[in-house]
């Protein structure tokens, strides 16, 4: 009896491993990629799978076979991911929660959605469908819009239109953690319109914001703040250094509330391509907001933080003030910061004083200050193309002035500190 049942189990697991591997086998085939076609690695490391991803798109939301998906769910890097059907819309439904978005061109740290749905209608090689961001707790709407997408065998184009909605909703949709939620009073509404390529994952985002307004973290401590770097400056915004600063970190200072979308896009275009956070797209009034309150890390989420602040700064303190502090307290390598001190250091002289050329030499240095820094020391020299575009792109200055600052650009040997 032992002995029969051994070899009924021993057959039932010879049948069941030959049905996996023949299943795997058909997978193989009905799903392998074709000469040219968007390929991915799929299922556990012991039965790793390459599919064709077009492929595999159409057979999940073809009418025929996306009801077998009603139900399962799977294991991503996302997130698990719940699959539904609705024969009425003739849609798959895709819910995830929590999700985990990776995207390096904001940050090292993922962004965390509490949960997001989807629904996916096909026709053809043409998608689309409307999603849903829920925030943490399900207490309030969620953010809601609709997508559309083009599958071809070398991609997928999306298009994401996310209707407009108060950005203290936003905020708590994809930063719930953030201590300044709980005493921030936050105005305005946001939309967003994104586009997003796969399988390269270029990323464009196009944001409508109005009225945004912050009230109720206490920036208006910073009226009468002084500089831990030492004696301020006293900078006029028409002296030359700040001049220059402007010119350097923020062209468009006097124009934008606190935040410049135009510099945030761009910047999100050059870390896209870089892989990581090259370029930060942060306004002056940011800088500070870094300098004095969030820190430096380099993440959505502090990012995130320092809008908040920057809007608020903008209400309480204003323009001339936000400047001078920002001068007051930005670093300018090694050790050193604030604008008098780094240019006693540098130039012997107070920062009121500096020569024009002396003004944009130090401005350029804001950019890398350590790096700048080390190299004058070992060169000579800093950055010459940053020096120069720095120098060029000073406003408010006459043609006669513009003319003497660049003879006095292309003339400049400043000794090195030592």
């Amino acid at each position: 009896m032992k002995r029969a049942l051994r070899l009924l189990l021993l057959s039932l697991l010879a049948l069941v491993v030959t049905a996996g591997i023949a299943l795997a086998l058909i997978v193989k085939l009905v799903l392998a990629p074709s000469t040219g076609e968007w390929a991915a690695e799929v299922g556990p490391p012991v039965l790793r799978l390459t599919v064709g991803v077009p492929t595999t798109v159409r057979l999940a939301t073809s009418p025929w076979f996306a009801p077998h998906l009603a139900g399962r769910s799977i294991e991503t890097a996302h997130g698990t991911l719940h699959f539904d059907w609705s024969d009425a819309t003739q849609s798959l439904g895709l819910r995830c929660g929590p999700c985990v978005v990776d995207v390096p061109a904001l940050g090292a740290q993922p962004i965390r959605v509490a949960q997001l749905s989807a629904t996916v209608r096909r026709d053809g090689h043409l998608l689309n469908g409307r999603f849903e961001a829920t925030p943490a707790g399900d207490a309030e709407p969620p953010l809601a819009g609709r997508w559309n997408g083009r599958l071809s065998q070398k991609g997928l184009q999306l298009a994401f239109d996310a209707d407009d909605a108060p950005i203290a909703r936003w905020y708590r949709v994809i930063a719930p953690s953030l201590p300044e939620l709980k005493q921030a009073r936050i105005g305005g509404t946001l939309g967003l319109h994104a586009e997003l390529g796969l399988p390269d994952g270029a990323l464009a985002l196009r944001p409508r914001i109005a009225a945004f307004t912050v009230e109720g973290l206490g920036s208006e401590a910073l009226l009468g703040a002084r500089s831990s770097c030492g004696p301020s400056a006293k900078l006029a915004a028409d002296s030359w250094l700040a001049r220059a600063v402007i010119s350097a970190e923020d062209q468009r200072f006097f124009q934008h509330p606190g935040y410049d979308l135009e510099e945030l896009g761009a910047a999100l275009a050059a870390n896209q391509k870089s892989g990581g956070v090259e370029r930060g797209g942060s306004t002056l009034t940011q800088q500070l907001a870094k300098l004095a309150i969030t820190g430096s890390e380099r993440s959505g989420e502090r990012k995130l933080r320092e809008m908040l602040y920057a809007v608020e700064m903008e209400q309480t303190l204003g323009k001339a003030r936000i400047l001078q502090l920002y001068l007051d307290n930005a670093p300018w390598g090694g050790t050193l910061c604030g604008a008098e001190a780094a240019a006693r250091r540098y130039f012997g002289r107070g920062a009121r004083t500096l020569e024009p050329a002396q003004a944009a030499w130090m401005a350029a240095m804001l950019h890398k200050p350590s790096a700048e820094l080390s190299q004058w020391q070992a060169t000579g020299s800093i950055d010459a193309a940053r020096f120069k575009r720095v120098a060029e792109g000073i406003r408010g200055i006459s043609r006669a002035q513009r003319e003497s600052l660049l003879r006095g650009v292309a003339a400049a040997r400043f000794a090195a500190p030592s």
